[in-house]
């Protein structure tokens, strides 16, 4: 039998992932194809490093948590094409979160205003991004 879950434990399940990562999150936008698992080392170049604000997701609802607040860099790092980002701790290294990015409309984990080709020194927005637990 498969486990199903209320929206009360999945809400909960989500809330409890910003509560680990903690405050002040940063999150870099990264070239390339995400790494095999979040434990392997980092790749690909970095894009982009946002500071996220102190409070970057919204509360948890129906087994959704949405971004929250504006997440941008004013000035890009480097230039490429976005494939991949991670969350890290207030540390900047400490790994937590990892997936993919996309232009709008893309199917991406994480989609950025603009498109995915960054170049350094242009802002970088990101337009969504949203953890789902659902019921099988």
């Amino acid at each position: 039998m498969t486990l199903q879950f209320s929206d009360a434990v999945r809400n909960g399940m989500l809330d409890s992932i910003e509560t680990t990562i903690s405050t002040s999150a940063v999150l870099k936008i990264r070239t390339g194809a995400a790494p095999a698992n979040i434990a392997t080392a980092d790749s690909g170049t970095v894009l982009a490093t946002i500071n996220l604000p102190s409070d970057w997701m919204d509360a948890a609802a129906s087994g959704a948590k949405a971004k929250a607040g504006t997440w941008s860099d004013s000035s890009a790092d480097a230039s490429g094409d976005a494939g991949h980002f991670r969350i890290y701790a207030t540390d900047g290294t400490t790994k937590h979160i990892q997936g993919t990015v996309t232009a709008v409309g893309g199917g991406g984990d994480m989609t950025l205003t603009g498109g995915i080709a960054i170049v350094a020194t242009q802002a970088v927005t990101v337009a969504a991004f949203t953890l789902t637990c659902g019921n099988p």
